[in-house]
């Protein structure tokens, strides 16, 4: 097919003028068009005036494509290009990090995300730049997201004529409309061609993901799927899996196939992704295993089925922890629109859905906004170069979760990249333009001066792209893996650190080390070597992991998670580790050590100075107090001596911790105390305020200085605990303020007065107030008495003391009850009177006369 002919088949022409006037009348747009419309090629193409058969305007300016990810940037110039007959670099080119393709007379520019923030942080106005379109937003990757948040503000404040597409195959249109100031919606109708769908689930039981971890028998499952339908379509197979762990192990399933088994991800080297998106007639046919870089801006040519394993990769992050890492999960519909949609670019084909029609409708419709799930530290930073540290005034669709925003400005002040008020410092907008995370930002520009700063940039290009597992867990091997090799890995590596080292200033990529192996370093210490620059650039820029052994193979990192790592590896028996990459399981106890560095006590003290403590510590332990002088690092105690004369409030706070995790019951609690807590309790419930509440052990703790003061301050351990009178210390709590306090007895009284003369105590324990007394002892009362509005539960006792009868009603008790005890304990107790009307007759403490 010739260039014309492709370019007149784009369907997306006709929704072209809508979109124009769109644009003209608003400035801003949203694009919603199948896949295979277009609307990735032609409209940057028509929106540029480049196209020869009027479609578009003429005279447009310059147009900035922004894609996801690296390989759809590439791929988009490259179809540009080759619809306009021409080479990338010429009128069409592209920028993607440590690679930039452009020419003089470049109308279209490919970039990603990524690139597109740094420029509008370097120039707000975007000169020479007419139109944004803002490509798979549906994707909501946390730079799109930002971008259309800074592009937004741009357009409102500096250049209200920059017009902005949002455009995307699958999306939430009126949302992006309203983000866009209710930009219109324009629809592109679809000659995508029918694509079959095959419901194909697994025959037998298969473990839901969890962590990074899949069940290999899905994955023989999904590999059986394309075996199977390898024979009965023709085409090339294009298969979806979440990781290229899992592409490797499909792979090697399907290494006996008749086909070619093409793995691409977002590591594959560019030749591999080429091959796999340049049509080549005559090859033999294709499986093409792809990660999710694969589901949108791409077409693989010659695809007729695609296979679906229905699951994706999200990243998760631990706050508290510091360890982010990603996890295995369903995919979105959208997600599985997008991979079916693969099938019919180019002629009727075939999605196989390795999950049930039943479990389709459970599935999200879109996947996740990223920003409510990574890291925000580059956010943070981000925003903060803007001059909008809260990230209150961008418009975003997402709100950031403020845990992760505190946490990324909790990171952000401890490498200086904000001030107190949270804006940028010049330190924070210099780390920003270095194109990596912070962290790394950081271990860069000042490990430099320690270790040279071609030596930083080539740790830090292996810490901003983990090496391949294969190279094993010891970060300073897999530095010299990467140096003598000739695979893929070791060229994007290379060419990153030489991006790295221009960044902060080193004159060419080849220029020799600041520091060589063997040399002195800047600061006169022992030499400088390659083991000793890994581990101190990566403390630089993971400080809270540096982590002390504890075993042979167990760790604990600065932050207080644990760290293992495994059996057969290098890093066995280190003294102390500079952990880069650790992902910690759910249910977990420790974190797993994907890669770290050897480093020593001195390096982590240096590089985690920030957490460095010297000070007196007290808790409560194994039920009394310990008090000790700890020199620690975050969570590692590095020295611990004993501290006899700890400081009182230190002792009065360790204290009251063990009160709250043993009980009140260390206090001296005699039966007056108890009793006395109770009525006051009663009280509490039957009153209210201004009688105070102590039946929760909790409640009175939290008020311990009103009713434990002095006593807690003076004492020195479990013992004096032992000795503070709490029945004396509650009365603190009694209200003398409204007089009240006085009336203690009058309301809640500790013993009442029966007809036989006798003063009997009322148990408040319960919630009704007892009174326990003889029967003989209340003949002659027929009201049940009351304390505070509340009448007592009168327990009638026998002669020997024993339950004879509960009642609230004595008038009630003497009328109808009386004569069943009577009859039953007059023959058993007959020394005692059993009148036939207790009402009217005398009460007794004895027995008759």
């Amino acid at each position: 097919m010739s260039h014309e002919e492709a370019l007149a088949r784009l369907p997306v022409r006709t929704a072209l003028p809508a979109l124009e006037h769109a644009l003209d009348t608003h400035g801003a747009a949203v694009l919603c068009a199948p896949p295979g419309t277009g609307k990735t090629t032609f409209v940057p193409l028509a929106l540029a005036g480049l196209l020869q058969d009027g479609a578009g305007r003429g005279g447009a300016g310059r147009v900035l494509v922004a894609e996801p990810r690296r390989i759809a940037a590439r791929a988009a110039a490259r179809r540009m290009a080759w619809l306009l007959g021409e080479r990338v670099g010429d009128r069409v080119g592209f920028t993607v990090r440590g690679e930039r393709v452009v020419g003089p007379g470049t109308s279209v520019e490919v970039v990603t995300t990524g690139v597109l923030l740094q420029r509008l942080q370097r120039d707000q106005e975007l000169p020479g730049v007419d139109t944004v379109i803002l490509d798979e937003c549906h994707e909501r990757h946390l730079d799109a997201d930002t971008a259309a948040a800074f592009l937004l503000d741009v357009r409102a404040a500096l250049r209200p004529e920059l017009r902005l597409v949002a455009a995307s195959a699958t999306t939430d249109a009126a949302g992006w409309a309203r983000l866009l100031g209710d930009a219109p919606v324009v629809a592109a109708e679809g000659a995508a061609h029918q694509v079959e769908v095959v419901w194909a689930p697994p025959t037998g039981p298969v473990r839901p993901p969890h962590g990074m971890r899949v069940d290999p028998a899905l994955l023989a499952h999904v590999a059986s799927v394309v075996r199977g339908a390898l024979p009965r379509h023709a085409g090339d197979v294009l298969c979806f899996l979440p990781g290229a762990g899992e592409l490797a192990r499909v792979a090697g399933l399907l290494s006996d196939v008749d086909a070619e088994v093409l793995q691409v991800h977002g590591r594959a080297p560019a030749a591999v992704q080429d091959a796999v998106l340049s049509p080549s007639p005559g090859r033999r046919r294709r499986v093409v295993l792809a990660t999710a870089v694969a589901e949108s801006s791409l077409t693989v040519p010659g695809v007729r089925v695609v296979v679906d394993s229905g699951l994706a990769r999200e990243p998760r992050v631990d706050h508290a922890r510091g360890i982010g890492s990603l996890t295995t999960v369903r995919a979105s519909q959208a997600a599985a629109r997008q991979r079916a949609g693969r099938a019919g670019r180019e002629a009727p084909g075939t999605v196989y859905r390795c999950w049930s029609e039943a479990d389709d409708v459970r599935l999200p419709r879109f996947p996740a906004p990223e920003i409510q799930l990574t890291d925000l530290t580059s956010f943070a930073l981000q925003a903060a170069c803007w001059g909008d540290p809260s990230a209150s005034g961008l418009a975003l669709l997402d709100a950031p979760p403020e845990g992760a925003m505190a946490a990324a400005r909790a990171v952000l002040a401890a490498i200086g990249a904000v001030d107190a008020s949270g804006r940028a410092t010049d330190r924070g907008a210099r780390l920003a333009r270095v194109g990596v995370h912070p962290r790394l930002a950081r271990a860069l520009v000042d490990g430099a001066a320690d270790v040279g700063t071609r030596r930083a940039a080539e740790v830090v290009a292996l810490l901003s792209e983990e090496p391949p597992r294969d190279y094993g867990d010891d970060l300073a091997a897999a530095w010299r893996t990467a140096r003598r090799g000739g695979d893929a890995y070791g060229a994007r590596w290379r060419a990153e650190a030489g991006r790295l080292a221009r960044a902060i200033g080193e004159r060419s990529p080849g220029d020799a080390p600041a520091v060589r192996p063997g040399a002195e370093s800047p600061s006169g210490a022992a030499p400088v070597t390659d083991d000793t620059a890994a581990g101190f650039v990566t403390a630089l820029a993971f400080p809270e992991r540096v982590a002390r052994a504890r075993g042979e193979q167990a760790f604990l990192m600065a932050s207080g998670t644990g760290a293992e790592v495994g059996d057969g590896s290098g890093l066995r028996g280190a003294p102390w580790l500079a952990v880069a990459v650790a992902d910690r399981p759910a249910h977990a106890a420790s974190a797993r050590v994907r890669l770290a560095a050897v480093i020593d006590e001195e390096t982590a003290r240096t590089a985690a100075a920030h957490l460095l403590t010297d000070g007196e510590e007290v808790h409560w332990e194994d039920g009394g107090l310990v008090a000790r002088q700890v020199l620690r690092l975050g969570a590692v105690e590095l020295l611990v001596r004993p501290l006899r004369e700890p400081a009182p409030e230190l002792v009065r706070d360790a204290l009251l911790a063990g009160l709250r995790r043993e009980g009140l019951g260390l206090l001296a609690w005699s039966r007056d105390a108890v009793a006395l807590r109770q009525r006051l309790a009663f009280l509490h419930r039957a009153i209210g305020a201004p009688w105070p509440p102590v039946a929760d052990d909790g409640t009175l703790l939290d008020r311990a200085d009103e009713w434990l003061e002095p006593e807690l301050s003076r004492a020195r351990r479990r013992a004096d605990l032992g000795r503070i009178d709490a029945g004396q210390a509650l009365r603190r709590l009694l209200p003398w303020a409204s007089g009240d306090a006085a009336r203690l007895d009058e309301f809640a009284p500790e013993r009442i007065e029966v007809p036989s003369g006798s003063r009997i105590r009322v148990d408040y324990s319960a919630e009704q107030p007892v009174l326990a007394v003889k029967l003989q002892e209340l003949f002659g009362l027929s009201e049940t008495p009351v304390v505070a509005g509340v009448p007592v539960l009168v327990h009638l006792l026998s002669p020997a003391g024993r339950p004879a009868a509960v009642t609230a009603d004595l008038a009630s008790f003497w009328r109808d009850g009386y004569r069943a005890v009577r009859a039953e304990l007059r023959g058993r107790y007959p020394r005692h009177p059993w009148p036939d009307d207790p009402s009217t007759a005398e009460p007794t403490r004895g027995v008759k006369r």
